[in-house]
């Protein structure tokens, strides 16, 4: 660690909301773009523990290496500290920003000070890796014979997308929505994430290589309420596509669903409200 007494010299400093009453007039992300030198100070007070409890499963649930690039960052390393996030994180602009930290809540400062700000350096990582155009699309050198189809476009889904098309397999991702990213597109709100933090992953996944297939379901047609079956005609007057997953499974070689629970579940009990 560079910093040996970092977390006893310097306080914690959270990267700070944007002014309330500017906020309140639009739908754009809360939080203002931290400082580099304030986060780079903020690295230091990692204290690199023996046993790292924010990377265990009391902390960071993908086991991201968070020691690692907190020093990185405090020794200015950013484009060091990327590599080290994108290890064990395909999307750390999604994770930052709609996580709610276990890792801070596992840090073992957090015992006697407030903890490590990770999820903002984790942020500021990122987003610093997109402005200096460090994360770029990566197309596999070689294409295996494999064909994988996978029905949902979320983050389980665009994740597994991402992996197995880094192996060379080549991967066509069914999305019932008009727009890519499931929960990220329409599930979460533009506060929290904005959608073309989404949109801008998405355009570099089909660089790679991967193909995407909107407005389709795979399943069969749903009848309507006085029982015939037809096609579903969107909003915007374009139709909803079909497709046979008996055909989807005889033209590729592994199916993975990965649709999300669309429709929540209920309780049917008194006073449920």
């Amino acid at each position: 660690m560079g910093a040996l007494t970092g977390f006893k010299e310097t306080p914690r400093v959270v990267v700070p909301y944007r002014d309330a009453g500017i906020r309140v007039t639009d739908y754009d992300e809360i939080h203002t773009e931290g400082l580099v030198d304030q986060l780079q100070n903020q690295g230091s007070r990692c204290m690199d523990c023996g046993v790292p409890f924010c990377q265990s499963e009391t902390g960071c649930p993908i086991d991201n290496l968070i020691p690692e690039w907190n020093d990185l960052v405090y020794r200015g390393r950013w484009r060091d500290a990327l590599e080290r996030l994108h290890q064990t994180n395909n999307f750390p602009e999604f994770t930052g920003r709609t996580c709610p930290a276990p890792c801070e809540g596992a840090c073992v400062l957090g015992i006697i000070e407030p903890a490590v700000t990770i999820k903002n350096i984790e942020n500021a990582i990122v987003d610093r890796g997109f402005a200096e155009g460090w994360i770029k699309a990566a197309p596999p050198v070689v294409r295996s014979r494999y064909k994988v189809a996978i029905v949902g476009s979320g983050p389980a889904g665009l994740a597994a997308a991402a992996q197995l098309n880094t192996v060379g397999h080549q991967v066509t991702v069914y999305e019932r929505a008009d727009r890519i990213g499931g929960l990220l597109m329409y599930g979460i709100p533009n506060m929290k994430l904005e959608k073309q933090v989404v949109d801008r992953r998405v355009a570099l996944l089909r660089e790679e290589g991967i193909v995407f297939e909107t407005r389709t379901q795979v399943g069969p047609q749903e009848p309507f309420a006085d029982g015939h079956i037809g096609q579903i005609m969107e909003a915007d007057g374009e139709l909803l596509q079909y497709q046979d997953p008996e055909k989807l499974l005889d033209s590729h070689d592994v199916l993975l669903l990965a649709t999300g629970a669309t429709m929540p579940r209920d309780l049917s009990v008194p006073g449920r409200e």
